[in-house]
């Protein structure tokens, strides 16, 4: 079965976080649509010489782009490949499927899944290289296998870290906040919990995501709200959990945005995800709040779980639920099956946010620095812990990286 490249590369682009500044090629782009026709019609047409020819012309491009716009069309250039040799096993040409499929994998194909059930593969499937290939997959595309496999931490580590600092709500920038969106209204007069999901769903309903343009500059979430208005723009998963980290600071939650990360050990991965953790005191826990999708999720009963506590049902093979109402901007519903275990599965793999939650925490200016905190499992393959400090000389900001394998600090309970 033919997957379009294009439209594979636009879920990338909607889904991905990581660009700070998405590059932006319309040439290309437009080059790429036309390929993509011309290759998907080739393949319907069994024309295996055509398909090659347009493919030829559009590798010949591909390489000639900058490295940041070849991670951007990454994805779909793997697609392109690993369609030739569907063709070319459809076609029964078994040594040339195996070299496509060999090379859409080396390119970042990672639909592991996928080239399971692929009817189009049936006809090499039987070959032993063919099963060496899917068997070399599992350690960077069979994401709930991975997953499994970084389970453990080490509980007893006792590093000496910074503890996470929450911004008061008698902040001045959080008092108007507060007042400028009316968010005791929004929040309700319900309890705790009820306060929590409300802004959830007003921050998805207010602002649409759109992962394929980079936040503003100013990114706090006054100034993003307004210019989402003005502009009639929507905000990366990143902008989205920080407008959202930055209403529940100013309702007085304890809240972080967490970004979460794939292991990758091949650095081709450009996807992440950034959902919000805030503490509920009638739970007594964190929640799991995804502001991008207007998800959370619960166990068997119905009780609303914590980041770790979905990490360990997708590892241990727990009973979870998504709440039905989730959704990518009210056309795209999401199911257990692709948010849970295929696309957050990959990106729970490390977890990472700011040691201190405040307002403006990620609006860059000179000389300010900017703490982190990364939760690695004992499974990733860079094993140092030692604190890593990067500079920005564009706005001179510098950022340090610090790093641990217990949980229990990362999950502490806010004082």
């Amino acid at each position: 079965m033919i997957r379009r490249s294009l439209l594979s590369l636009l879920l990338s682009i909607l889904l991905s976080v990581v660009f700070a500044g998405t590059p932006d090629n319309p040439a290309f782009k437009n080059f790429a649509a036309k390929q993509d026709s011309l290759m998907y019609k080739s393949y319907n047409d069994r024309n295996v010489q055509a398909y090659l020819t347009y493919l030829q012309e559009y590798e010949s491009h591909y390489k000639a782009l900058s490295g940041d716009d070849k991670k951007l069309y990454r994805n779909g250039y793997s697609i392109d490949l690993y369609n030739l040799s569907c063709l070319y096993s459809i076609l029964n040409k078994r040594d040339e499927a195996i070299e496509y499929l060999k090379k859409s994998v080396d390119a970042g194909y990672a639909n592991y899944k996928g080239i399971q059930k692929d009817k189009d593969m049936d006809n090499i499937r039987d070959l032993g290289k063919f099963k060496t290939i899917l068997e070399s997959m599992r350690d960077i595309a069979d994401y709930v296998y991975i997953l499994k496999k970084a389970g453990t931490y080490n509980l007893e580590e006792k590093r000496d870290l910074p503890g996470f600092i929450y911004q008061p709500l008698t902040n001045q920038n959080l008092i108007i906040l507060r007042k400028e969106f009316n968010l005791d209204s929004i929040s309700g007069k319900g309890n705790e919990v009820s306060k929590i999901l409300n802004l959830m769903h007003w921050v998805h309903n207010l602002i649409p995501h759109d992962g394929s343009n980079a936040n503003p500059t100013v990114r706090n979430a006054m100034n993003m709200i307004t210019v989402c208005r003005k502009e009639k723009r929507g905000l990366n998963c990143r902008g989205l959990a920080t407008v959202l980290n930055e209403c529940y600071l100013a309702m007085g939650l304890k809240s972080r945005f967490i970004t979460c990360l794939p292991k990758d050990s091949l650095g081709i991965d450009t996807d992440c995800h950034v959902i919000n953790m805030v503490y509920s005191n009638e739970l007594k826990k964190w929640l799991w709040i995804d502001p991008t999708f207007d998800a959370y999720v619960m166990n068997d009963k119905g009780q609303l779980l914590s980041i770790e506590e979905v990490r360990d049902g997708i590892i241990n093979d727990k009973p979870l639920i998504l709440n039905p109402e989730a959704n990518w901007n009210h056309t795209t519903s999401q199911t257990k099956e692709n948010y849970l275990y295929s696309y957050m599965a990959k990106n729970l793999y490390i977890l990472e946010c700011p040691i201190i939650s405040e307002y403006d925490t990620e609006t860059y200016i000179p000389g300010k620095q900017i703490g982190y905190i990364r939760l690695v499992p004992l499974d990733y393959f860079k094993k140092s812990l030692e604190t890593s400090i990067e500079s920005n000389k564009k706005d001179n900001t510098t950022y340090s990286f610090y790093k641990t394998n217990n949980p229990s600090w990362f999950l502490q309970v806010p004082k």
